[in-house]
């Protein structure tokens, strides 16, 4: 396997590009295939699959926006059986904890008789730095509908080095992982870690469902995305994934980053200064 192209489907995002500069290291060779690369991917156009995949033997694959979304099961399935026409033996799948639509996509990914492995992740820990949240985190206010069920948030670094295993060791096929980190905190409570990791007074403010779509709807987000937030934010952050797992030691062998760590190793990069 590690002589193998692998193909990144989903680009240089949080995970993608980690998993590429770790897989560089290696001497490995990895391509990406998104709408931006050479030969362009796109998930809600199948033509450009076929010349995307060729050529490639194993995949790590990133689905956007969200595998929540009612059409992703299909996306995956049908990419999956793809794959095994163009002679992909290896599926590695970034999956959601949780989620209902995650789980059908995995569901899917099986019943396409490819090799596969599943690591199902928690909220990032990189959504407050490379996400969503960065800028305001940086302008010293956060405001969500999240109140205080805890999330075990997940480094990205710690996803990516999962990933790199499960596509380079033959032991992780057919094998699903729960990756976390060691601690579970509430939204209000990463939040704090970083005004201390940083030292400044960042704020967390929790508001109703209802103002937070108002405010989506104000900032002109498409009515999918804030659709998308709804269900993330009102379903699935419910504390059904409060649980702390053992995911990244058992695929990894060492424990998971905690968040804390994360905080004050983003902080010295001064990407939340204002």
């Amino acid at each position: 396997m590690q002589n193998s192209e692998i193909i990144l489907v989903g680009g240089a995002g949080k995970t993608g590009g980690r998993v590429a500069s770790r897989l560089k290291e290696r001497g490995i060779k990895s391509r990406f295939a998104s709408r931006s690369s050479t030969r362009p991917f796109d998930w809600e156009n199948r033509a450009t699959w076929p010349s995307a995949l060729k050529g490639a033997t194993s995949a790590y694959v990133t689905f956007q926006p969200d595998l929540a979304v009612a059409w992703a099961a299909a996306a995956i399935g049908a990419l999956a059986k793809t794959a095994v026409d163009y002679g992909l033996r290896h599926i590695v799948l970034l999956s959601g904890r949780g989620e209902d639509g995650a789980e059908r996509s995995e569901e899917m990914l099986k019943a396409a008789g490819i090799g596969y492995t599943i690591l199902r992740a928690s909220w990032f820990c990189q959504n407050f730095s490379e996400g969503a949240f960065k800028d305001s985190i940086a302008a010293g206010e956060l405001v969500l509908p999240a109140g205080e069920v805890k999330e075990p948030f997940t480094d990205a670094d710690d996803i990516a080095d999962a990933a790199v295993a499960a596509l380079t060791d033959q032991r992780h096929l057919g094998k699903t992982y729960e990756l976390t980190g060691p601690s579970a905190l509430t939204f209000r409570e990463a939040v704090s870690e970083i005004a201390t990791a940083t030292g400044r007074a960042i704020r967390y403010r929790q508001v109703s469902m209802e103002d937070f779509k108002a405010g989506l709807s104000s900032a002109d987000l498409p009515a999918g995305t804030i659709d998308l937030l709804e269900e993330l934010f009102g379903k699935v952050l419910d504390g059904r994934n409060s649980r702390v797992m053992n995911g990244v030691a058992e695929i990894l062998g060492r424990p998971p980053k905690d968040f804390s760590q994360y905080a004050r190793e983003t902080a010295v990069t001064g990407i939340w200064e204002t």
